[in-house]
């Protein structure tokens, strides 16, 4: 966001129209007070988008539309001034805590208590008629384990000569690494974003001596290992009709001494809910020219120019609006203009009918036929309320509600497109929080030290997260796929990535000897 100067503008018409330059003056202040507001709200504020929706004061949809009849006032009722507590009734086979839940496959450590009554003078007047259970969540802290293989050294005594047995084969030969430790270094940095520094403080804390230069080669090597998969996942993605892309910047390569180069990722959003984290050190079209020449659909974005120039004289490419980076706008401009709070009205209309389509399970031509019967209508009422704001003459082109205003018009036929399309989501929201995970990265890692190293994060990223998305277990994955993917066809290298892994080897993935110790 810049900040604007208000001593450089508006100076030259005082005597003609002192009224236009007072407020041209005050539009000034309230766009550098909303830009305050901003980065107050960015390190204090509560930044969900979701609207509070049980607010009396506010508006209408129905009202707005002109559909709706006035509401009955109601019938007065007698107030209740308390309200009585109902007895929680117990069930007899409930035996464990009522606010801890698991899984099948979290272990269970039984510890068998005796009673003293047993053992004493009088134990023959006892008997166990029943066991009562309690349960109890515990913690054990990260462990390593050192895998010893022992291999017997053969004589054979006819010939007289040795023989051992092999060791088993690693992900990498000679190396010192079981395939659980670089899957663990790999989820413990890229899912819970523990850098390696600190990881390597663990494995020194556990009395194990490694260097970092040797994890880091771990990482390195392991990703360029998962480079194929990441290749045929973005093939796939490419044939999607309908794709997403955003950018988020990420600190990588010196630029200068003391001074990181700034960069961007480009994440991309495919139909069967796959994600591609592209790189690239500038932020222009030429990018998106790149990766996306051979892609042909429509192409979901916010309001940045790099995809309005990238779209333009290209008729294969349809490009649809976000309108959550709309209704941002409207959000900034509702404390200087109350008036936006009808537009953010309008636009939470839109949603609860996505709302809805989802509550019905709507799809294909059921779902288009909703939109058309109940979301169209609420598309052309905010369109006539914008045409109506930007007819006031109090309205100056720097009000935040100006603002607004300008970048809605400006994209409507964007915007409208989902309207026409079920394939086609409201916003870009399911890909926002598939890249939550670049900037909850950079607030342990910071940076990427060189440009490899961040296409590097862009690679293991696009695996992880597509793991998210298809609810595949990242460490399972990884486990399995590092020792596969050296053995597998190379024509048959999509089988390896989530989406398809899921369906051919999750019901029987390949394990660590680690879980074959007893």
């Amino acid at each position: 966001m810049q900040v604007t100067d208000c001593t450089a503008k508006n100076t030259t018409s005082t005597e003609a129209d002192p009224a236009a330059v007072i407020r041209a003056l005050q539009a000034e202040v309230a766009s550098l007070q909303q830009q305050l507001d901003w980065f107050k709200r960015q390190l204090f504020g509560r930044k969900s988008e979701k609207r509070i929706i049980d607010n009396p004061d506010q508006l209408d949809l129905g009202a707005l539309l002109g559909d709706t009849p006035a509401p009955t006032e109601p019938e007065p009722t007698e107030e209740i001034t308390y309200r009585r507590r109902k007895r929680k009734q117990r069930n007899a086979d409930d035996v464990t805590d009522s606010g801890l839940r698991f899984g099948p496959d979290v272990p269970i450590e039984v510890i068998e208590l005796s009673a003293p009554q047993l053992n004493g003078p009088e134990a023959d007047q006892y008997e166990v008629i029943d066991t009562k259970i309690s349960r109890r969540l515990a913690q054990r802290p990260g462990s390593y384990v050192v895998l010893e293989y022992r291999r017997p050294v053969l004589r054979h005594k006819p010939g007289r000569h040795l023989m051992e047995v092999p060791a088993p084969s690693a992900v990498f030969e000679g190396s010192l690494a079981d395939v659980s430790l670089l899957a663990g270094i790999l989820v413990d940095k890229f899912c819970y974003h523990l850098p390696l520094y600190r990881q390597h403080q663990r494995l020194k804390d556990a009395g194990i001596t490694l260097s970092r230069s040797t994890l880091t080669n771990y990482v390195q090597r392991s990703i360029e290992l998962l480079e194929p998969i990441v290749d045929a996942q973005w093939r796939h993605i490419l044939q999607s009709r309908v794709l997403a892309m955003d950018e988020t910047p990420i600190k990588a390569g010196r630029k200068k001494k003391g001074q990181m180069q700034s960069t961007w990722y480009w994440p991309i959003y495919g139909e069967d809910d796959e994600l591609c984290f592209t790189w690239s050190s500038s932020r222009g079209s030429a990018h998106i020219e790149q990766q996306l020449k051979s892609f042909a659909g429509v192409l979901l974005s916010d309001g940045y120019a790099a995809y309005d120039r990238y779209a333009k004289n290209k008729p294969q490419i349809t490009q649809a609006q976000c309108w959550a980076h709309t209704r941002r706008y409207f959000e900034r401009a509702q404390k200087s203009d109350p008036l936006a709070q009808e537009a953010l009205t309008l636009i939470g209309g839109l949603y609860r009918v996505e709302q809805q389509i989802r509550e019905k399970g709507l799809e294909g031509q059921k779902k288009l036929d909703y939109r058309s019967r109940h979301a169209l209508p609420i598309f052309e009422a905010f369109f006539a309320w914008c045409h109506q704001q930007r007819q006031r003459m109090d309205l100056v082109n720097t009000d935040p509600l100006a603002k607004a205003l300008v970048y809605a018009d400006n994209h409507r036929e964007q915007l409208k497109i989902y309207l026409g399309d079920p394939e086609v989501p409201i916003d870009t929201n399911h890909l926002e929080r598939a890249l939550r995970v670049i900037p909850m990265g950079r607030k342990n890692w910071l940076f990427c030290w060189s440009e490899v190293g961040a296409k590097h994060v862009g690679i293991i990223q696009s695996l992880l997260t597509t793991c998210r998305l298809h609810n595949v277990d990242p460490y399972t994955y990884l486990v399995d796929v590092l020792q596969r993917v050296a053995l597998h066809p190379a024509r048959d290298v999509e089988e390896l990535t989530p989406r398809c892994w899921k369906e051919h080897f999750a019901a029987n993935p390949l394990r660590s000897d680690l879980e074959h110790v007893h």
